[in-house]
């Protein structure tokens, strides 16, 4: 037991140093590449979002520090494992959680999606037209792409993994069959959307990493080590690239960030057999992702009325008053409050 909880401790404390320790070169480099947008939000925007939208720091500030995080990730895990190759033992064996029937997929999922996110970052950076204004057409091809990784995903699953139910929390499983395949690509879109929450300093780091954390907890309470350990490390990486996004954020996270960590928690849920728990535990990306489909259905259905005055949620609390800084502790707040229910369903269920 004690081993185990050095496999799944050590490695996110290595993932946050080293996080600590590239962030500031990296930084460097992307201020002296200019990785920033070309274009405000403002420009399409209504005005009581140009109210409480600073346009100054969007246009200054770089929008990949999501690299932060999926290289310390990727460095940590390599870490261990070459360890394990290089100095053979029971001890550094046993430490190694890099493993083809648990992380492997885990970390190419994150990889794939996380160099997709970057390709979308450099577009808005460096493109043209709709594309570097990130316009409805763009978004539905990023949209489209993310489906199509889902799809493999599901895939994989179905045919490598055998994986044909789902746990239902109290109430045994559901058998899918080969419906497993579009239920994760649903469910996989549905985490992805969630990517909207990353609008304040702050906000989606620390939601973020109150998530992972939580899965590492159900992961290790499923005795699926390797898992566990690979999300504490995400979650050190995370808060790596936390202390320097607290306001004032020196970079923004981005779809680099975004796009890997969503894909790879929805991955992760269905590793756990806990996918139903899944909206609980992401209670804050459920939030702001239900938001902005309220609010696009309102505006339809009642002839341009509101619900919120800015979607996502986040942006409706700064509208009516609230400091970013209190509307992220706040978030915060409820990510973990939340995570914690998740942990207990998910373990007092099986």
């Amino acid at each position: 037991m004690l081993l185990n909880l050095v496999k799944i401790f050590l490695p996110m404390i290595v993932a946050l140093l080293i996080g600590l320790f590239i962030t500031p070169t990296a930084t460097h480099f992307f201020y002296k590449y200019k990785m920033w947008k070309k274009y405000s939000r403002n420009e399409s925007a209504n005005i009581d979002f140009q109210k409480i939208h600073n346009e100054k720091d969007e246009l200054n500030t770089p929008r990949i520090g999501g690299i932060i995080i999926w290289v310390s990730i990727l460095f940590s895990t390599l870490i261990f494992y070459f360890i394990s190759i290089l100095f053979p033992g029971e001890i550094t064996e046993k430490i190694n959680f890099l493993s083809k029937n648990q992380t492997l997929i885990l970390l190419l999922v994150l990889l794939f999606g996380s160099l997709l996110g970057l390709w979308d970052d450099l577009m808005q950076i460096y493109g043209t037209g709709k594309i570097a204004k990130d316009d409805k057409s763009w978004r539905k091809w990023k949209a489209f792409l993310v489906l199509f990784i889902s799809f493999l995903i599901g895939l994989w699953f179905y045919y490598k993994l055998g994986m044909v139910s789902i746990n239902i929390p109290f109430g045994g499983e559901i058998y899918l069959g080969i419906l497993i395949i579009p239920f994760f690509i649903i469910v996989a879109l549905a985490t992805f959307s969630g990517g909207v929450i990353d609008g304040i300093d702050g906000l989606s780091g620390g939601v973020l990493s109150s998530i992972f954390a939580a899965y590492s907890v159900i992961a290790y309470t499923n005795n699926q080590i390797d898992i566990a350990a690979f999300c504490a490390v995400i979650t050190g990486a995370i808060l790596a690239f936390l202390w320097f996004n607290i306001p004032p954020a020196r970079f923004y996270m981005g779809e680099t960030g975004m796009i890997g960590l969503t894909i790879t928690l929805a991955t992760i849920a269905f590793l756990t057999d806990s996918v139903l728990v899944l909206p609980i535990v992401a209670m804050p990306l459920v939030i702001s992702s239900a938001s902005v489909i309220l609010q696009i259905f309102s505006k339809k259905l009642r002839r341009g009325k509101k619900i919120f005055k800015l979607a996502p949620i986040h942006h409706h609390f700064e509208a009516i008053g609230w400091p970013s800084y209190k509307v992220t502790m706040r978030f915060w707040i409820l990510s973990v409050a939340f995570s914690i229910i998740g942990i207990i369903l998910a373990v007092i269920s099986k």
